[in-house]
């Protein structure tokens, strides 16, 4: 297996390090609230996820098609935020159906599956925060894996190096960098929650973490197909919402299926962390 020597050109730290400053600040405070400042947060987030997945797809962003999406989730955030989980669903799977009639032949599938990626994010992070206990304590737990993780990977893969994960996809990565990530998210997750850990959640944060670093692979994989750099250039030093998302919103959907399935739609945060 080829070796590759470790890099130590860090030189986009300085702004990718203030970016997520501000951004963990925002999270921790929203989180910390919760209510409806919580939903919003999380609602802006998806509108720009969506609105980004259309610019990758390089087709003009019609206005029908913006307004459809945005509405949905609008709807999804505001139908979620009052427990009506069944109701956001058809809300959005109507709102993925108009998609199909208003993209570009050729694209129709590809915007209707941004709609519903980026409803993810909603469906995942208000469901879980708005639990029946212990919500909180969730989306901490989810922080602490998916930052950790993606912290020490960056770190791990540039100080230690090695064989790359998957270089036809991300040149950047190595498996010393996951390793390290997912164990390092792992047990930030048990600081966060040492009351609840189990060598079940232990396991449970690192399969979210390594679901993290498949968002991430999943999104560079998607660039690489429709040829662009980043989703945008709205976060200095990280690119766009979607660049810097893409673990969480799949670390979060594997976390609310995980609760929703031990805890049930009452209580899906109590299912993911109490074992």
């Amino acid at each position: 297996m080829t070796r590759v020597r470790p890099s130590f050109n860090l030189v986009d730290l300085g702004p990718r390090a203030a970016s997520a400053v501000v951004m963990i600040c925002a999270a921790l405070t929203t989180n910390m609230l919760g209510g409806a400042g919580f939903a919003l947060f999380w609602l802006a987030a998806a509108c720009a996820v969506f609105w980004e997945w259309l610019g990758l797809l390089q087709t003009v962003r019609s206005k029908g098609m913006l307004l459809s999406g945005m509405v949905a989730l609008v709807l999804a955030a505001s139908l979620n935020f009052d427990g009506l989980v069944a109701l956001s669903l058809c809300v959005v799977a109507g709102a993925a159906m108009l998609l199909l009639i208003l993209a570009p032949k050729g694209q129709r599938m590809w915007s209707m599956a941004g709609l519903v990626y980026a409803s993810s994010l909603i469906f995942s992070t208000l469901n879980l925060r708005f639990s029946a206990g212990m919500g909180q304590y969730a989306i901490l737990w989810l922080f602490a894996v998916v930052w950790g993780t993606d912290i020490m990977a960056y770190f791990g893969g540039r100080l230690i190096g090695g064989p790359k994960l998957w270089p036809r996809v991300s040149p950047s990565k190595t498996w010393s960098g996951f390793l390290c990530g997912i164990g390092s998210g792992a047990l930030a997750g048990f600081i966060i929650v040492p009351e609840h850990i189990t060598s079940v959640l232990f396991g449970l944060g690192l399969c979210a973490g390594a679901v993290a670093q498949g968002g991430d692979l999943f999104e560079s994989a998607m660039k690489r197909r429709f040829g662009v750099k980043d989703s945008s250039r709205l976060i200095p030093g990280h690119g766009g919402v979607m660049d810097r998302l893409d673990g969480f919103i799949a670390a979060s959907f594997f976390a609310f299926i995980i609760g929703l399935l031990h805890g049930g739609f009452a209580a899906p945060a109590i299912g993911l962390l109490n074992w």
